[in-house]
């Protein structure tokens, strides 16, 4: 059984169908997903959630689609390939997951098939989609505001412990717009009146390093910026922050859930129900020029008591009573 077959076994994928009427009649629809990480890392509540979408849209597993896995393992360079493969292989939907890299791959591999992306910072600036509310070609999906919010992060992070003085930051200096989101961090970290200290890791980046790194210069707590990169690599991230003592902000609410101290943004697994409504719709008929770009509403900040007391930190009750969640 070769590697991409098992990984679709693995997440339940092997699907099959023909489209509904009033769409044009195709046997053996096929949705390819995409993603820049790899199978293992993708979280099974996001995987669930796309099924749940694709279910909301009349297409069960294992009863009328298939789908057919590709994962990049962090090696981006892989992903024209693998894009390429979809387009000869007729599938119906690509779903590009795991950041910029993957939808990026994906529309120059193809401006005919439909493509659903996730949690996309900006897609206009991208070049993905012409606006929000009318992609124009033949891309759409979900924008995530992720990036965007890491000053927030910062902000936030800093309310929680107050005597912070000195903040690390962990950026992925391959993904897109990663100059953009230093300068506003930057530029956050002088408005507050706290020393910033940026460190790279990414796939050329090794994580271990860049915590060592950090620790030789006595950060008070650290902001994991917004990025599949780190999303993938949830468990060693926490892991090591919990080994240098670190305070950490993260992106999404699986980081707290999993031991991290605290995470403010929307909801990724929200990011890939949506994702699997899309996919679902397109292949009943619909043109991704007529899906409006889905912008999240709701952003949670969620923290980690238990996290807290094991770092001895104290979080502000003002902190505790804006958060959304508190995980005892």
């Amino acid at each position: 059984m070769s590697r991409n077959r098992s990984i679709a076994l693995i997440l339940g994928a092997a699907l099959m169908c023909a489209l509904p009427l009033g769409a044009q009649q195709r046997e053996n629809a096929i949705v390819g997903f995409l993603t820049s990480g790899s199978a293992s890392s993708l979280h099974k509540l996001w995987v669930a959630a796309f099924h749940r979408g694709l279910g909301e849209s009349g297409y069960v597993d294992g009863q009328n689609v298939r789908i057919e896995f590709r994962a990049a393992d962090d090696q981006y360079d892989r992903l024209d390939a693998f894009a390429a493969e979809f387009v000869r292989n007729r599938v119906a939907v690509i779903v590009a997951a795991g950041g910029p890299v993957s939808a990026l791959a994906a529309k120059r591999a193809t401006n005919t098939i439909p493509i659903v992306f996730t949690t996309i910072a900006d897609p206009v600036k991208s070049g993905l989609v012409d606006s929000f509310s009318r992609p124009g070609g033949n891309a759409t999906g979900t924008a995530g505001l992720t990036s965007e919010l890491d000053a927030k992060r910062l902000e936030l992070l800093h309310q929680a412990k107050p005597t912070a003085r000195v903040f690390g930051a962990l950026v992925n200096p391959d993904r897109p717009g990663v100059e953009a989101n230093s300068k506003e961090l930057h530029a956050a970290a002088q408005t507050i009146g706290v020393k910033l200290i940026i460190e790279n890791a990414g796939p050329k980046h090794a994580l271990d390093p860049a915590f060592e790194r950090l620790a030789k210069q006595r950060i008070d707590a650290l902001v994991v910026t917004a990025d599949p990169f780190f999303n993938f690599r949830r468990a060693q991230v926490i892991a090591l922050a919990a080994r240098h003592a670190m305070p950490a902000i993260y992106q999404w609410r699986e980081f707290v859930a999993d031991g991290g101290l605290m995470s403010y943004g929307p909801s990724i697994a929200d990011a890939y129900r949506q994702a699997g409504v899309y996919a679902g719709r397109i292949l009943k008929g619909e043109r991704p020029a007529d899906l409006p770009v889905m912008q999240p509403t709701k952003f949670d900040l969620v923290i980690n008591q238990k996290t807290a007391k094991t770092l001895g930190i104290e979080i502000p009750a003002l902190v505790l009573a804006r958060s959304t969640e508190v995980i005892e």
